[in-house]
Order: structure tokens, then C-alpha cells, then sequence
């Protein structure tokens, strides 16, 4: 199959409410995951303590979610806080919802 037929995430790391974000994107959200919760995920993850996931969305195709993400890296600080505390009013990590 082709990459762009299997579906993905896009999703937002945290360390606390309001604090450093990290925008990702994966095929396997959980694996994902428990990467960044381990130090493995990223640099700029493991650097920061950013081990708390804050938003996620499902996509239709990772490239859709590729697409999705690179869009959201170029939003400003204030519309990513917007878009989570829609649904994630107090920045609770999200993790045991997937497990």
C-alpha cells in the first residue's frame, strides 16, 4: 500500500499548562507516545520535560496529517493554547486515554 492510505495523528506535547509545546505527527499515537515519556520521542522533547500529551487529532491519511502538522508549527503560541483548551480546558495529559 501506499503511505498516503494509511491514517495518522497529529498531536501536542506539553510540559505544563501555558508552557513549551512541541507540534508531532505518527502513524501509532500510543508508541509515539510512551517514546517522548521516555526520552526517546525527540531532542526538543526530552530536553524540555515535555512528557504530557495535551491534543490530538485523528487523520484520514498521514499525509493529511503531515499537512496538518506543518500547519499548525507555523500558528502563534496563542492559537495552539486556543486549540487545546477547547477541548483540554486544563491541559490534562490525554496518555491513559489511548492505553
Amino acid at each position: 500500500m501506499h503511505r498516503e492510505l494509511y491514517g495518522g495523528w497529529v498531536y501536542i506535547m506539553a510540559d505544563r499548562y501555558r508552557g513549551a509545546m512541541y507540534v508531532g505527527v505518527t502513524s501509532d499515537l500510543a508508541a509515539r507516545i510512551y517514546q517522548h515519556r521516555t526520552g526517546e520521542g525527540s531532542a526538543f522533547c526530552a530536553r524540555y520535560g515535555l512528557t504530557r500529551l495535551v491534543w490530538m487529532e485523528a487523520g484520514a491519511t498521514i499525509d493529511d496529517c503531515i499537512a496538518h502538522e506543518k500547519r499548525l508549527k507555523r500558528w502563534r503560541r496563542e492559537w495552539k493554547f486556543a486549540l487545546i483548551e477547547r477541548g483540554n480546558p486544563d491541559w490534562a495529559d490525554l496518555f491513559e486515554q489511548l492505553t
